[in-house]
């Protein structure tokens, strides 16, 4: 991209709520052709080798709001690096431009992660029994993977999304 182009991210899970870098703008959003989806096996952030937990991806098929971030193109070299350390420790995503919809209608090219659906840690379409079983319990260096569900749900409520795939997982896990 040129150095007077926008810069935009997309984020569908913990980069709702913690982004950990500067933006000018921020909008909810909507990207078609993935859903958000707990479909990568964490041993890194939410799991170890010995006990894998469960992240979200953007597994193919639907649409998934989340919020996209305007970046100043000074700070992108920066917020790129440092989206790249977060968001790539064990290389399950692809990382790709996508086009998503703003709030206000505007459609902006956004940097998104993909699941890449051939790595190792993809687990693909697990039933949310299996789901739960692999959450609960599971801890990594970010933390126990239940308290990443219950942020996912809280956060999603406060910012108007009724993810009910969220929810009855969350259900399994605390209940």
């Amino acid at each position: 991209m040129a150095d007077d182009e926008d810069y935009w991210v997309f984020g569908y899970g913990s980069l709702m709520w913690r982004p950990g870098f500067d933006f000018v703008e921020r909008s909810s959003a909507t990207l078609h052709g993935r859903r958000r989806a707990f479909c990568i096996y964490s041993v890194h952030h939410r799991g170890t080798y010995e006990r894998p937990g469960l992240v979200l991806g953007l597994a193919p098929g639907g649409a998934v709001r989340g919020a996209a971030y305007r970046i100043a193109p000074q700070a992108w070299p920066e917020v790129y690096a440092y989206l790249l350390e977060r968001e790539q420790p064990t290389e399950t995503y692809v990382e790709a431009r996508r086009r998503v919809r703003l709030a206000d209608g505007r459609r902006v090219e956004s940097l998104v992660f993909l699941s890449d659906t051939g790595h190792p840690q993809w687990a693909g379409a697990l039933s949310l029994e299996r789901q739960a079983q692999l959450i609960a319990g599971a801890v990594g260096l970010s933390g126990p993977n239940e308290d990443y569900l219950r942020d996912l749900v809280a956060h999603l409520r406060e910012a108007g999304v009724r993810d009910q795939a969220m929810e009855s997982l969350l259900a399994k896990v605390v209940g």
